[in-house]
């Protein structure tokens, strides 16, 4: 067998094929994959010209004497190709976007990176998972800890509104700015009495306000963070029968014989504890 042929068959017994997919479990546990050297946006600095050798023109020679032979002249040996300047490419560094220096904007910046995510990690800490703890994530990163509030008997999301009493504002009408906290209530029935007698029970933020006056939320959920909308001008109703667009998201499932209990239905009260700049609520709905 060759010296070729015979490490290629080495190469497919040792990865299991030529793309490297392993083979058995005696091979490291972690997939052998293809990673390009460089990374997809590598920097790729423009070649210099080719730098021009200049060679000095030959002294001129004296004519030969009349009948006398020209005296041998040695042939100059053949000039080499002047070599391509070899540029090696800068290598850049691309630094991470800088944080928005608005409390706010960071805190909906984080909340946006974590939706489709199953799990809360923000900054290598990861949150237990339930709603509360999107939150905290989500609010350290404008320095809000919601301590100093709580009394006994409070749940979570209940801690978090007597904060927003104590430290901001808490209002049920008017259009919400995104980044403030949406509290709902009954959403689960938190002491399993069969009654709905559990009062807040739900947390989410503001993501954003479309023109008709749907709240898109930013909450955590079962299956993980994901977004919800919900219109409280049309509490009760799940779509727009015009349009087909979604007003109110399911929140909370139904009883046995009950139809779907929506966002707009379980809705509670907004809450502000952050600042707010220059923008002003703007009524959309009464309540």
């Amino acid at each position: 067998m060759k010296l070729g042929a015979w490490m290629a068959a080495m190469l497919v017994m040792t990865t299991g094929c030529a793309t490297g997919s392993p083979t058995g479990a005696w091979v490291a546990s972690d997939a052998v994959r293809y990673r390009s050297a460089s990374p997809p946006a590598f920097p790729r600095a423009s070649l210099s010209e080719e730098v021009a050798v200049r060679e000095s023109a030959p002294a001129p020679s004296k004519a030969p004497a009349p009948g006398k032979k020209a005296p041998a002249v040695a042939k100059a040996p053949k000039a080499k190709a002047p070599a391509k300047p070899r540029v090696t490419p800068a290598k850049q560094t691309v630094a991470a976007p800088a944080p928005p220096a608005n409390p706010r904007e960071r805190v909906l910046a984080t909340a946006r990176g974590l939706v489709g995510q199953s799990s809360v990690q923000v900054n290598g800490k990861r949150y237990p998972a339930d709603c509360t703890a999107l939150i905290e994530a989500t609010y350290s990163q404008a320095g809000v800890k919601f301590r100093g509030t709580i009394k006994p008997g409070d749940n979570g999301v209940t801690a978090m509104y007597r904060y927003a009493q104590a430290n901001g504002r808490v209002y049920t009408s008017g259009r919400p700015l995104p980044g403030d906290l949406v509290f709902f209530r009954e959403t689960y029935d938190q002491n399993r009495d069969g009654r709905r007698n559990d009062g807040l029970t739900h947390v989410g933020l503001v993501d954003g306000v479309d023109a008709d006056g749907t709240v898109t939320v930013i909450h955590r959920v079962k299956r993980g963070v994901v977004r919800y909308r919900m219109n409280l001008a049309r509490p009760h109703m799940a779509r727009d029968p015009k349009t087909g667009e979604i007003l109110n998201d399911m929140l909370r499932s139904p009883a046995p014989g009950q139809p779907h209990v929506l966002t707009g239905q379980l809705f509670a009260a907004f809450g502000s504890v952050l600042p707010s700049g220059s923008t002003k609520p703007v009524a959309v709905a009464a309540r």
